[in-house]
């Protein structure tokens, strides 16, 4: 019988190819923001130090049982912590050494005022990392497109530094995927005129 993990390989390895230029060899605890069953979240713990925590943050019960499941599954000494909740809503957890939002704020109308809190969460030289379709046109599955060219301008906007375009993947749905990144500045909060 095969796992879960065996079963969406492929889309992991999708997921990997998409994270992996933005995971630093330094180790520390991660988050994913809206992570629904997993995909991205398998990716990243492929990625990271044995022994470093993950936090899959998403308001689906359903999804979050499924991950703990995949994750006991297949990587039993891994340590998740499945948490129900809104990521676009204050959250309380651990200083990041960095988080991921894959396919997620695309739903997020007020995409500063939210990427500026999540910023907010992580360590200096912490890594944001957003992975979204690559398009500025939305639709009923995507409302809130953001573009790179977009994410480079937010990220800047809200004090990132040596924001980047990690990587691009084709996409069925509307083309093309990237990751982009950027890294949290020295303070908790920054200065937003701070590039």
């Amino acid at each position: 019988m095969t796992t879960w993990v065996e079963r969406e390989a492929r889309r992991i390895e999708k997921a990997r190819t998409l994270l992996e230029p933005g995971i630093s060899a330094s180790g520390g605890t991660w988050a994913d923001l809206g992570c629904g069953d997993g995909i991205f979240t398998v990716a990243l713990h492929t990625l990271i130090r044995p022994g470093d925590e993950i936090y899959g943050v998403d308001t689906d019960q359903r999804a979050l049982d499924a991950l703990a499941r995949h994750f006991a599954e297949s990587y039993p000494d891994a340590t998740l912590h499945p948490i129900r909740a809104d990521f676009t809503r204050p959250l309380s957890l651990p200083p990041l050494a960095g988080s991921v939002m894959a396919n997620a704020l695309h739903f997020v109308r007020e995409q500063p005022a939210v990427l500026a809190r999540i910023r907010d969460l992580l360590k200096p030289g912490g890594r944001l990392i957003v992975v979204e379709y690559n398009t500025a046109r939305g639709n009923a599955a995507v409302p809130y497109p953001l573009d790179e060219s977009s994410f480079l301008q937010l990220a800047k906007s809200i004090g990132l530094r040596e924001v980047r375009i990690l990587a691009k993947i084709p996409s069925s749905f509307l083309g093309e995927m990237y990751a982009g990144m950027g890294l949290a500045g020295n303070g908790t909060r920054m200065n937003t005129d701070e590039h």
